[in-house]
């Protein structure tokens, strides 16, 4: 059903959070193959989902909020972490090692296109015209720089696939929360879903490793907790307060711009490709967030399903 005009939210409580999430994961994946230069994928992700879950839950006990989750939504809380924290994070980090880190962030990052086409195929949420249209612009944008990049995923096509995967796994996640309707607050609820997470990547991690002593060099260390800290603990805390104020599609809609910085800072620290096609698929995915968050008439909202 379309709900553009019921249910439409002013576009000042969103767009604040969207600015700041951009700036936050748009500069995050460049230091990705710093991040595991000396560790393994398993062991840098399990590393700072503990680190950046536990933060949460300690931050959230000094402001006396409780820890406590409801036991009906205990489940739909341990899915969405295993279905977005899990596959996001492994698929997103091999596929910024394997092809362009700001190339791999456009393929995760076409999760608004899935959170749509499932919204619509399972739940019957019919888009309206202007989200379709939005959507179609962020998919343009995708398909534009995978032809600019069409070398870098022949050479590694399990980077593509990762990257699509990450993106499918992080709408399936949104999806499973706004379906459940979480009512903890986001630091309880982001910090339980990130120790969730944890779990299967610290067995895998254990499993896979050497498991010799080491320490890992300064820079490692610093580049890890900063990962850590913003991008892990305050960025997720900022996308779940934006996924408890709009729908999931419109939320991933929100996101739309992250690549585009990503690209940005890749170019600028690690020389990847920056041409017109690149820079095509920047204009494309600016306007699908302005069709999203701008209605007719000058009137600064946002569209829902």
């Amino acid at each position: 059903m379309k709900q553009d005009e019921t249910h439409a939210r002013p576009l000042s409580k969103v767009l604040p959070l969207v600015a700041v999430l951009t700036l936050l994961w748009g500069t995050n994946w460049v230091l990705f193959p710093l991040a595991v230069r000396e560790v393994s994928v398993w062991t840098f992700r399990s590393a700072s989902l503990i680190g950046s879950g536990l933060l949460l839950l300690f931050v959230a006990r000094l402001q006396g909020i409780s820890l406590q989750v409801p036991p009906r939504q205990r489940k739909p809380l341990v899915a969405a972490a295993v279905t977005y924290l899990v596959v996001w994070n492994i698929g997103s980090t091999y596929a910024a090692i394997l092809i362009p880190s700001g190339q791999a962030a456009v393929l995760g990052f076409t999760m608004p296109v899935w959170a749509t086409l499932f919204s619509w195929l399972l739940f019957g949420e019919k888009p309206s015209f202007r989200l379709i249209c939005s959507v179609l612009l962020a998919a343009c944008g995708v398909a534009l720089l995978a032809f600019a990049a069409r070398r870098s995923f022949a050479a590694a096509p399990i980077g593509f696939v990762l990257g699509i995967a990450a993106g499918i796994g992080w709408a399936c996640g949104t999806l499973i929360l706004k379906r459940a309707g979480i009512l903890v607050p986001p630091l309880v609820s982001t910090g339980w879903q990130l120790l969730i997470a944890a779990v299967p990547l610290s067995i895998a991690a254990w499993a896979l490793g050497t498991r010799e002593p080491f320490v890992p060099s300064g820079t490692t260390l610093l580049v890890i907790g900063y990962i850590t800290v913003v991008p892990m603990a305050l960025g997720n805390v900022v996308w779940f307060s934006i996924v408890d104020k709009v729908p999931a599609s419109v939320s991933g809609l929100s996101t739309v711009m992250v690549p585009m910085v990503a690209m940005g800072t890749g170019a600028v620290f690690r020389g990847e490709p920056l041409g017109p096609l690149e820079l095509a698929a920047v204009a494309c995915c600016g306007c699908a967030l302005l069709l999203v968050v701008v209605q007719p008439g000058g009137r600064a909202r946002l569209n829902t399903l």
